[in-house]
């Protein structure tokens, strides 16, 4: 027992090997879609949103949004936000593994916005139609660290390094 007389907690994060790093790299890599949640301006309570997913050159995730959309003006205001990624299947869908990413937003400036629109557009074609929509930007999520569950009892805790 610890000091504060409550059972010490067990352990239930895996160290972090290299076939997690190549799952959670796969998530980012892979998945055309994800839950970005973010921060509403004001109140603090929490926003969740379904969004398209694209990755940069280097494998960052970028997303594409409408300066119309309530999770813009949140990025706007803060930048900090989370992406979860996973598909379920049948049945329970917590037995399927999914990873959220910690990150921070960072908007896409003009004059590399041509390069992320040809990466976006690879994995989305259909976004070309609005993609250069004058209220449209794209957003690099920046990881920093991510939470990988790989299955029943097959939980990590990665670093931003851990998903380059």
């Amino acid at each position: 027992m610890s000091q504060s007389s409550q059972p010490d907690k067990p352990q239930v994060l895996r160290e972090t090997d290299d076939a997690a790093r190549l799952q959670a790299c796969a998530f980012v890599r892979e998945s055309t879609h994800g839950a970005l949640a973010t921060l509403e301006p004001g109140t603090g309570w929490p926003l969740a949103s379904r969004v398209s997913l694209g990755v940069d050159v280097d494998g960052t995730p970028l997303i594409l949004i409408s300066r119309l959309s309530a999770h813009y003006g949140a990025l706007e205001a803060d930048m900090r936000c989370s992406l979860l990624l996973g598909e379920a299947g049948e049945g329970d869908p917590l037995r399927y593994p999914r990873i959220t990413v910690v990150s921070i937003a960072q908007k896409v400036s003009s004059e590399k916005r041509a390069a992320a629109k040809a990466q976006f557009l690879k994995r989305h074609p259909g976004a070309a139609m609005y993609a250069d929509f004058a209220d449209f930007d794209f957003w690099r999520l920046m990881p920093q660290r991510a939470s990988l569950n790989a299955g029943f009892g097959k939980a990590y805790a990665l670093t931003a390094d851990d998903l380059e």
